[in-house]
């Protein structure tokens, strides 16, 4: 197990304090960087180089607090949640069983026959030792750890409320036959001393663990999103060997470069090339996509998707196990459910001294009414605070709704890096997108040649064909695909090959110095080979279209002319759209020329566009805007956009890119729709939305009831259902992003006949 980074399932923990004080423990050891999310009941441990600290360790340090981990054998393992519904279910059960009839004697006096209090007694007993048991074992741990959490809280209050009425009942006199008790909603002031609270026993557990068993259910609702999306990959796959018999083994035992079969209907094993056959792929399960895309011989599928068309494809296996796309999808939305948005730390720092104030508030209450010579209201005031202050919607506000909000995201495609990334969609105002396989779809397609006298196009496409064969850019790429489609012998090797990144490549081909790329590189190498009038017409008339003109020459001369044109994609001009509507300023980035980048700007309706930026200027460019106060976000695919995702002070990386462009990136965005950049965008802002929404409320729900429990305006009955109810509502209102939904238009923005120019054939 790599030591690097674990992940680790914790049991046991019952509120935010709890989370707080394992993560104290944790990052006391040595080389260890842990946060605790109260919320997924895991944690997040980075380990710093060489350091001694061991995962056993961190367990050990785990159970020394008080708390149960164990260390996960398998990715399942890992993301198998605690999960505690049928046993608080059971409890609760029990509990509202007997508090009905335990509520109905202590509230209603026409039922209250005589001893009727000693029967409330048998039936407080049991839902106190019984259902109350989980507070009970929780305080008891901390309390051996010299600490105190809500559980410590409410086994003291519900203690305190069972022993008062117990001592009223066999020393104050509220043992009588005759005794009555009234209905109340406040306590009365200088009333009886010996009145007995059982009800409010019964009343307080039975709303607790109702809230417990819902917050339980809404944790494993909200976690269902990552739990289905780990268990979308296949669990066997049939590999084809050598002679090309075909075997049927576990996935486990799938290796790097062994050929899998996927038949129609089947899902894809693994990441892979596909190596035979022609279908269509099914990927909206794990990028949202509703339409599959057809994928040929030499073009990569995704592991966990599904085989929607007719055709059986033979797949080269490229990633296994924890490489795959799905598991870095995995690890990326764990990473963020674990971690802490900067707003959680305040209610960290406050539910970590809030106990302690809670007990010295309720310990001073009990001594303000003792002293008022009214000891029934002293109990019954000190137990209100107790119960009502428990800090579960503060613990619960921020884990909850960014749960649920990473969880949704990953169903539509978007995945945040980590909680801190909210803070920043808010901000931002301005957003770079890069052109080529962002905003279009980047692959090129050679357009036309035109060539100089006494040359042939196919002489031309051949040599500068054999010469794009070591070049990445797509432009390349483009003419060596076309030079590859010839009736020619096959292009020869290429000697002194040299990439000019933006600029363009040259080499010896057959003994020919070749230089292909912008007129400015051939002129730069000398100005003889500057274009000819009528190539230099058809290289203006081309770039005023829209399409990339690139310049070739040998023999001491310019001798052709390859236009090139790029695809921009159906949905882009609906993503700018999109974005503007949020208010945000949009430019497009690129390193074609001036009039190809406003040919693309005006297709997808963007503000303002920046041309002619070497791959190198992207990261300048973002810190140009940065130093004019603008707060950048930045979209894009490349190596060439790592520097600029990294520099934006928001990056989003488009799925089908690189992983270096998605390294550096802070949101995901796992289909190559651009219309998800407005997504998660608005994603992000109602997450962070939420989580305010839930703070403000949880801190408002403390800070006007605790003075009305000291105040002993505040029966600890209804205490207990207000704190239950608080948890349940954080919770609910958390759940509401379980709704969210792109918006979309009926139908693409542009279509197919919108390309910049027309594909070939």
């Amino acid at each position: 197990m790599s030591t690097a980074r674990l992940d680790l399932p914790i049991s046991g923990m019952t509120c935010a304090s709890c989370a707080t004080r394992v993560e104290k423990k944790l990052n006391r050891l040595e080389g260890v960087e842990a946060t605790v999310n109260y919320a997924t009941e895991r944690a997040s441990i980075a380990f710093a180089p060489d350091t001694p600290t061991t995962p056993e360790d961190v367990v050990a340090a785990v159970e020394h607090a008080g708390y149960e981990a164990i260390l996960p054998t398998t990715q399942a393992d890992a993301h198998a949640p605690h999960d505690p519904v049928d046993a608080l279910r059971r409890r609760l059960i029990f509990a509202a069983a007997a508090t009905a009839p335990l509520l109905a004697l202590g509230m209603i006096p026409a039922l209250q026959f005589d001893n009727w209090q000693w029967i409330s007694l048998q039936l407080a007993t049991p839902i106190l030792v019984w259902s109350a048991l989980p507070f009970h074992r929780a305080a008891w741990t901390n309390l051996r750890h010299g600490t105190a959490t809500m559980d410590t809280l409410i086994s003291i209050g519900t203690i305190a409320a069972w022993t008062w009425s117990v001592i009223s009942l066999l020393f104050l006199g509220a043992g009588d036959p005759g005794m009555r008790h009234e209905l109340s909603f406040v306590p009365e002031r200088g009333g009886p001393a010996g009145d007995v609270y059982f009800e409010a026993v019964g009343v307080v557990v039975t709303f607790l663990l109702a809230g417990r068993w819902f917050e339980a259910r809404a944790k494993r609702s909200a976690g269902a999103a990552l739990h289905a999306l780990l268990e979308l990959g296949a669990k066997e796959v049939s590999i084809l060997d050598a002679d090309g018999v075909e075997h049927r083994i576990p996935i486990d035992e799938l290796k790097v470069d062994h050929r899998f079969v996927v038949r129609p209907g089947e899902k894809v094993a693994t990441d892979g090339i596909v190596y035979k056959g022609i279908s269509a792929i099914d990927r909206s399960l794990l990028t949202g996509e509703s339409i599959p895309v057809e994928v040929h011989p030499g073009e990569p599928v995704t592991g966990a998707t599904v085989n929607a068309g007719g055709g059986l494809l033979i797949v080269r296996a490229t990633r296994v196990g924890g490489d795959t796309q799905l598991a870095q999808i995995g690890r990326l939305v764990t990473e963020a459910q674990t971690g802490k948005a900067p707003v959680q730390r305040l209610a960290d720092r406050v539910a970590a001294i809030f106990v302690p104030v809670v007990l010295a508030i309720a310990a001073a209450t009990l001594g303000f009414w003792v002293g008022a010579d009214d000891t029934g209201l002293a109990f019954a005031a000190a137990v209100a605070v107790l119960i009502i202050a428990c800090p579960c919607a503060l613990g619960l506000a921020t884990p909850t709704a960014l749960l649920v909000g990473t969880g949704r995201g990953a169903q539509l495609g978007v995945l945040i890096r980590g909680p801190e990334i909210l803070e920043s969609t808010r901000r931002v105002d301005t957003v770079v997108i890069d052109k080529t396989g962002t905003a279009t779809t980047g692959r090129m397609s050679l357009q036309s040649i035109d060539v100089a006298e006494g040359v042939s196009e196919a002489q031309a496409l051949w040599l500068v064909g054999a010469l794009q064969n070591g070049s990445e850019h797509p432009i390349g790429r483009a003419i060596a695909a076309a030079a590859q489609r010839l009736e020619a012998a096959p292009p020869p090797e290429v000697e002194d090959f040299t990439s000019r990144p933006g600029l363009g490549v040259q080499g010896t081909v057959s003994g020919r110095a070749i230089i292909a790329g912008r007129p400015a590189l051939l002129e730069s190498a000398d100005p003889s080979l500057a274009l000819p009038p009528e190539l230099e017409r058809r290289r203006a008339a081309a770039e005023a279209e829209g399409r990339t003109a690139i310049a070739a020459s040998w023999d001491g001369a310019a001798r052709a002319l390859f236009v090139v044109a790029d695809t921009v994609k159906p949905t882009s001009r609906e993503a700018v759209r999109r974005l503007r509507e949020l208010g945000l300023r949009t430019i497009l980035l690129t390193g074609d020329n001036a009039a190809t980048g406003r040919a693309v700007a005006q297709r997808i309706g963007a503000d303002d566009v920046i041309s002619e930026v070497l791959p190198a200027e992207k990261a300048a460019v973002v810190k140009r805007l940065q130093d004019d106060g603008r707060v950048v976000a930045m979209v894009g695919d490349g190596v060439n956009d790592a520097p600029a995702l990294a520099q934006a002070d928001l990056g989003m990386a488009i799925g089908t890119g690189t992983d270096v462009a998605i390294e550096a990136s802070d949101i995901t965005l796992v289909s190559g729709d651009l219309r998800l950049a407005p997504d998660a965008l608005r994603l992000s802002r109602r997450t962070l939305r939420t989580i305010k929404s839930n703070l403000f409320w949880a801190f408002a729900y403390n800070v006007a009831a605790l003075p009305l429990a000291a105040a002993g305006l505040l029966n600890p009955m209804i205490a207990g259902v207000a704190m239950a109810a608080s948890s349940v509502f954080v919770v609910a209102n958390s759940l509401r992003l379980r709704r969210f939904r792109p918006e979309r238009d009926a139908a693409p923005a542009l279509s197919p006949a919108g390309d910049l120019a027309a594909q070939p054939g």
